[in-house]
């Protein structure tokens, strides 16, 4: 598994992250085959959230992977915190006791990367600045990011942070691609050219962010995946073109495609099927041509110009 860089933190991950999301409900059998899987492709990187299951993620992935001192060292730990039923929250109380119950759930001393899972409006950043030197001075984080912020967020956090967010997780796939499209569709009068999103992948790869894309399969918000979707005739008779190419399967291509972006986007899976884990880290092995690229873009419905 080829390996890149986390923003400015120094450490190195794999071009493609686990998402544990749905794990909670798997067995310690299956979960831990699941987990053995991944290690063995090279692909250690393990994303978390504490809303996950209510924690029972947390708790599954601890138990599954036998989580000791040495087994630790092996693997790359991210989780979320900040969302409430109803509310988000960056308060310092909140931030300190939900890192500890991560850590707890984690059955771990710390965390390589924690991020701040959605915007609170009602963030102070001096406040949330203080909390992560707690947090850092004390071993329990070694390096903060955030996800679905958009830049001035991360902008205002940093100016008070004195450390860098080395990761910003936002929604991305070939159907959920509008941070993509305002960039393709600049100065035109079309819905394309919208930008959403304050142009979160320049001001991230201006200022060494890595981007990570959260649901790389699903249309819409949940909606369902796009991969073998009757809805989706034409993308996926292109996908299909692109993967017989390659001599893969149309989930390679969805990962991949997302891979061939110069931002160094990592996708991060949310797949529990071993075969279907497999297919999505095949795609590091394989870079996809411009125009094959451009093809899937199109397919998918986005506008060009």
């Amino acid at each position: 598994m080829r390996t890149i860089k986390l923003g400015r933190s120094g450490l190195s991950v794999p071009t493609v992250a686990v998402g544990c999301m749905r794990i909670g409900g798997m067995s310690d059998r299956d979960a831990a085959a699941f987990l053995d899987k991944a290690m063995s492709m090279g692909a250690n990187f393990f994303d978390h959230a504490d809303i996950y299951g209510g924690g029972r993620c947390e708790e599954k992935f601890a138990s599954a992977f036998e989580m000791n001192d040495d087994k630790r060292e092996t693997v790359i730990l991210q989780s979320k915190c900040g969302i409430r039923p109803g509310m988000y929250d960056f308060s310092r109380e909140h931030i300190l006791s939900s890192v500890d119950n991560i850590l707890s759930r984690l059955k771990t001393d710390y965390l390589d990367v924690l991020l701040l899972h959605r915007p609170d409006i009602l963030c102070e950043p001096e406040e949330v600045a203080e909390v992560f030197a707690i947090l850092k001075n004390s071993g329990k984080v070694r390096n903060f990011g955030v996800s679905n912020h958009n830049p001035m967020q991360m902008a205002l956090l940093e100016k008070y942070l004195g450390m860098p967010i080395v990761a910003n997780q936002i929604q991305m796939s070939i159907t959920n691609c509008t941070a993509i499209s305002q960039g393709i569709n600049v100065n035109m009068e079309n819905n394309s050219a919208t930008m959403r999103d304050g142009s979160v992948i320049d001001y991230c790869r201006l200022n060494d962010i890595t981007l990570q894309a959260w649901s790389p399969f699903q249309y819409g918000f949940f909606s369902g995946v796009f991969v073998d979707n009757p809805e989706f005739p034409e993308l996926n008779r292109a996908m299909q073109e692109v993967a017989d190419a390659h001599g893969v399967n149309k989930n390679t291509v969805a990962i991949a495609w997302l891979l061939r972006h110069p931002a160094k986007i990592i996708p991060v899976t949310g797949t529990t099927k071993l075969s279907r884990l497999e297919d999505c880290l095949k795609a590091a092995d394989i870079t996809l041509t411009r125009d094959e690229w451009y093809k899937i873009y199109r397919a998918a419905g986005n506008n060009i110009p």
